[in-house]
């Protein structure tokens, strides 16, 4: 991020969303307030520069996974609050919409949503803006990582150790450094009521066929031009091994391949998105003193 304005993939990234909703059939992820939150309509939408190359092989399919990526992850949420969590953390939340149609409120799910001062900021300026009511049950959780403590920021909003969190952190990692994205982890995996984190990164890019590294250099071109390179990069079993060090267990990693045979049942746009992955871990609650 430029210091001291929004993240810019936040919104590119919400535009995107809001493509995906008027352009590609069937849908993988349904967002009604998508369009909203950027304030426009189908033309304004598919007329904004960042979306000129919408039906360029690229532009698909980075669409396409950042749909399933939050597809994966509000399935992976549901099941966890079918087991009894009902504290959502959305870090790096961006102009995410769940805390704004969340299908859980009546049975107390509250949503923390944590980003940068500057980033929160702005979104809450794009809601009162487009007319988007802020429910009861969401706390806003600005965190400077440059100065704040993640754990004690969300302490302070009120979110108690000892309760079972589901944690979303989608479009983060990758601009991170391997340490910031450990650091944050070990927050996560320290939390003694337990929890799950849902997490997407980017595959070291070393086994590309032409058309994937077609897709994959377009994306990290733009993010790049930015202001927000591409960072980080795992092997997945390297990642895997690093996260059951962590106490992580029923690890689930997703290519986005394999989230286009869940999500469409065959040859799709995802085919092409094979650095991406989106990954699920489950942190036990600590074991209660003798």
């Amino acid at each position: 991020m430029i210091e001291g304005q929004p993240s810019a993939t936040a919104f590119r990234v919400a535009m995107r969303r809001a493509a995906h909703q008027l352009l590609d059939k069937p849908l993988i992820f349904e967002d009604p307030l998508a369009l909203t939150i950027v304030g426009g309509d189908r033309g304004s939408v598919l007329a904004r520069d960042e979306l000129s190359r919408a039906d360029s092989p690229g532009g698909e399919t980075i669409r396409a996974f950042l749909a399933a990526r939050s597809r994966f992850a509000e399935d992976r949420l549901a099941a966890a609050v079918a087991r009894g969590v009902r504290h959502v953390v959305v870090l790096g939340a961006g102009l995410d919409t769940f805390a704004y149609r969340n299908p859980f409120a009546d049975r107390g799910v509250v949503v923390y949503e944590v980003d940068h001062p500057a980033t929160q900021a702005w979104k809450r300026d794009r809601l009162a803006a487009t007319g988007i009511p802020v429910p009861e049950g969401v706390r806003f959780v600005p965190v400077d990582f440059s100065v704040d403590k993640l754990d004690e920021r969300l302490l302070a909003a009120g979110l108690d150790p000892a309760a079972p969190t589901f944690f979303s952190w989608l479009g983060v990692a990758p601009y991170l450094t391997e340490a910031a994205i450990f650091s944050t982890l070990g927050i996560i995996a320290a939390r003694p009521g337990g929890s799950e984190v849902v997490f997407d990164y980017a595959e070291i890019p070393d086994k590309l066929t032409l058309l994937q590294r077609l897709a994959f250099t377009t994306l990290s071109g733009r993010t790049a031009s930015l202001g927000e390179p591409f960072v980080t990069f795992f092997k997945p079993d390297d990642l895997a091994g690093r996260l059951a060090g962590l106490g992580f267990a029923s690890i689930e990693d997703r290519t986005g391949p394999e989230l286009g045979q869940l999500y469409l049942g065959g040859a799709s746009a995802l085919d092409r998105a094979a650095v991406g992955h989106v990954v699920a871990a489950i942190k036990a609650p600590a074991a209660p003193s003798p």
